[in-house]
């Protein structure tokens, strides 16, 4: 086994110069002009495929559910070319004008009435469908939109990680707080985009609403870029994919070969990298055992070296680990999923509730598009208060760095959100049972019912989603090797985005095998409190697969841990 050792040459250190928290006052910045134009479109687009484009209320909430698993799941490109080819800074602009292109087009079709069809006036007629051209224009930019925004959540939450050394034991502690105070700038994006543009496209119209959006893109970018000099911006290390395509081809290539009982006798390269790309070693672990002969050497067994050289017949020991720590995560990627699909019914059928009930208060009358501001305002106050107040106590209990483990963390965000789709199943019968009581189910009229009634399983599902997501975010970044950052980032969303596509087949199957619960565009004639009661137990169903999960994995660092005790244990012997 070649192997080339450098322990003696210092290790490169990270310029202090730049980075830190200066510099993630850009990406924070740059997140919350980016999110607010996303938000404010993912909570409102159903009244504008209803309004705008005649879209029924099904295709209206699947038409946005499958822009939004659009927009998460193409992460995982945002992410590959970060780690790939770009660096983090050059992938957030040049998607950033990608997105902001989307949003150019979508503001000329709002604005233009020959772009669209026809507004429909009266439901109880056959409304004019947009032609084939309208909707080209309208998917062209919806997904210009999806694509653009996708890269960026794919690379921003790099390039601000990236601004702190996570060998430093400051900055590692910086590093902790920082996927909190992301999440605190998406939030505030969020309040911004659910309260001022939804304002502005229910006041002003949609044309102006899009024309904000394009703007808040616009200078978005101009933040992320006045911040450069500041930015420890990574160079790009290889494409991951590539090498975990490499350990399974190789494995497959070495099956018949036995795997050595010692764990030198496995393939390895110990050296210091480079300043951009310094090398990380994973030690080996037991899990998946049968990728390890991966990194078998062939002529260790009477090869020939022509034959056993080259990547996709021999690879490293730590090439073979960070393909199990992908592994390792499958079921819980798979496990989070359904959190999201219940994210999707908030954001689509919760807004249509709204729009049935006395939106008024103080004198003032609330768009229903904005009824999401509840649970950001709360997860505006509580995060900060996680951050200073709960991990710190938490910390000096367990020990642990982030206060509790990750995955702890993710499973409150579960137990939560099984709890909001119940409350959400009790305020549903509650708002049918006020529309029957006042001869109501066929009146377009507010029902004298409070949308703040509402807000219970919004502000319950906030907690969830603040949970969950930053506790995905923190877990595939830390647990992921240093060339699957932006991978593991790209899986972070990958929930999201599975569970939006999800959705859409959800409401599809349950119209179905139900008989139409959710068939009708009158929500008082619907079955909306049966669905949701059918989600609160899928819920509490998957929260038990996710347990099981959550149970089995082991953490990088415990696993490594283990792993030196058992190696000095067999020394020691």
């Amino acid at each position: 086994m070649e192997i080339s050792r450098d322990y003696d040459e210092p290790q490169p250190k990270q310029d202090k110069r730049v980075g830190g928290t200066k510099a993630v006052l850009f990406v924070y910045v740059t997140e919350g002009l980016e999110n607010m134009a996303f938000i404010a479109n993912a909570v409102s687009l159903v009244t504008y495929f209803m309004g705008y484009m005649n879209f029924s209320l099904t295709k209206s909430a699947n038409t946005v559910t499958n822009f939004m698993g659009t927009s998460f799941i193409l992460a995982l490109l945002g992410g590959a070319i970060a780690d790939t080819y770009l660096t983090r800074f050059k992938t957030c602009v040049l998607f950033g004008f990608v997105e902001l292109l989307g949003y150019a087009l979508l503001t000329v079709q709002a604005h233009f009435d020959q772009l669209r069809p026809t507004p429909c006036t009266d439901v109880s007629k056959q409304c004019e469908t947009a032609n084939t051209g309208q909707a080209a224009i309208l998917y062209t930019g919806l997904y210009l939109v999806a694509l653009g925004t996708s890269g960026i959540k794919g690379a921003l939450p790099l390039l601000g990680a990236d601004q702190f050394d996570s060998k430093d034991p400051k900055e590692a502690a910086q590093l902790s707080s920082f996927f909190n105070w992301f999440v605190f700038s998406l939030t505030g994006g969020s309040i911004a985009g659910v309260t001022f543009v939804v304002w502005i496209s229910s006041n002003k119209g949609w044309d102006w609403a899009f024309g904000v959006c394009t703007i808040a893109v616009l200078l978005a970018i101009v933040f992320v870029c006045i911040g450069k000099p500041f930015y420890r911006d990574n160079a790009p290390k290889g494409s991951a994919l590539i090498r975990i395509l490499q350990v399974l081809v190789s494995a497959i290539r070495n099956r018949n070969l036995p795997i050595p009982k010692m764990e030198d006798e496995l393939y390895e390269i110990y050296d210091k990298g480079t300043v951009e790309v310094p090398n990380e070693i994973l030690q080996r672990t037991n899990q998946f055992r049968f990728l390890d002969r991966a990194a078998v050497h062939m002529t260790s067994w009477g090869a020939s070296p022509s034959m056993a050289r080259g990547p996709w017949r021999l690879c490293t020991v730590t090439q073979v680990e960070e393909t199990k720590i992908l592994l390792r995560m499958l079921p819980i990627i798979l496990s989070t999923v359904f959190i999201n699909t219940c994210l999707a019914q908030l954001q689509t059928f919760s807004i249509q509730q709204s729009m049935t009930l006395d939106t008024h208060i103080l004198g003032f009358k609330i768009p229903a598009p904005s009824l999401p501001v509840i649970p950001l305002v709360f997860n505006f106050t509580f995060i900060p208060i996680y951050d200073r107040i709960f991990v710190p106590l938490a910390r000096r209990i367990t020990g642990i760095p982030t206060g509790i483990r990750y995955l702890q963390r993710v499973g409150v965000g579960l137990v939560l959100s099984t709890i909001s789709m119940a409350i959400s199943a009790i305020m549903e019968t509650r708002r049918k049972s006020v529309a029957v009581k006042n001869n109501m189910v066929d009146s377009k009229d507010p029902l004298p019912m409070s949308v703040f009634w509402l807000g219970f399983q919004y502000a319950v599902f906030g907690l969830a989603d603040m949970f969950t997501l930053v506790g995905l975010l923190e877990f595939y970044h830390a647990e992921s090797s240093a060339r699957m950052k932006g991978i593991s980032t790209g899986i972070s969303w990958f929930s999201l985005a599975f569970g939006y596509f999800i959705s859409s087949l959800v409401v599809e199957v349950v119209n179905k095998a139900s008989g139409g619960w959710l068939a009708s565009n009158n929500l008082n004639r619907d079955k909306l409190n049966y669905f949701y009661w059918l989600l609160s137990t899928l819920s509490a169903v998957n929260f038990v697969i996710y347990l099981g999960c959550a149970s089995w994995y082991k953490y990088k660092n415990s696993e490594m841990k283990q792993e030196e005790n058992f190696i000095d244990g067999n020394a020691k012997d």
